[in-house]
């Protein structure tokens, strides 16, 4: 398949080819389900923890005698029951990593990106050259792309410090290098701009 090729200025300077098998195929939803849930569970750090009656402090003593009080008998101020005492089946720590097989994963990373292809919200950009920190530059860059405003996500053949700096204060917007694409950003941007440069490290990576 063919995509408009875009230059800074927005304008439409040649046609660049596209891989069917990366960015044309048949979106499998599974692929993308189970790639989502794992990569938020990933991001869980699962260090909850509450304390059981064998970990708070006191109770080293019956607190009354048992009977002649008229009260109900106790034998620890641990007691779940008691204010202060242990949690009884509470969270322990523990990882919630989910295991996704590699062919899942690239799966995933293309029908998402075929997904993005189909709704014409896949640019590819010819050239961005920036030598200074001015944010004005990227912002006239996606005023061009029209898509100022727009949740964006910007692969790149590698991060440059003065592109990725100058876009960090625009809302909704990421800059990402090609070889650590992700399913779940792609899906969570509604527009992706892959620098031309970048196409070619995409396709060796899933395919």
């Amino acid at each position: 398949m063919q995509a408009d090729l875009f230059n800074p200025a927005g304008e439409i300077v040649g046609q660049v080819d596209l891989n069917d098998e990366v960015f044309g195929i048949e979106p499998n939803e599974y692929a993308i389900h189970q790639y989502v849930m794992a990569y938020l569970a990933h991001q869980r750090q699962g260090t909850h923890k509450t304390k059981t009656r064998a970990e708070v402090s006191g109770g080293g003593k019956k607190p009354w005698r048992q009977k002649g009080r008229g009260t109900a008998r106790a034998g620890s101020i641990r007691s779940p029951l008691w204010t202060g005492g242990g949690k009884i089946h509470g969270p322990i720590p523990h990882k919630y990593n989910v295991k996704v097989p590699v062919k899942i994963k690239r799966l995933a990373k293309k029908s998402a990106l075929s997904i993005r292809a189909s709704e014409n919200n896949l640019k590819v950009l010819s050239e961005f050259n920036i030598n200074e920190y001015k944010t004005k530059r990227v912002v006239e860059l996606l005023s061009n792309l029209k898509i100022y405003g727009e949740s964006t996500l910007i692969l790149t053949n590698k991060v440059d410090n003065y592109f990725y700096r100058s876009a960090l204060n625009i809302p909704k917007v990421e800059i990402q290098p090609a070889e650590k694409i992700s399913a779940y950003d792609i899906m969570k941007y509604k527009n992706i701009v892959i620098m031309q440069d970048a196409i070619k490290n995409i396709e060796e990576i899933l395919l």
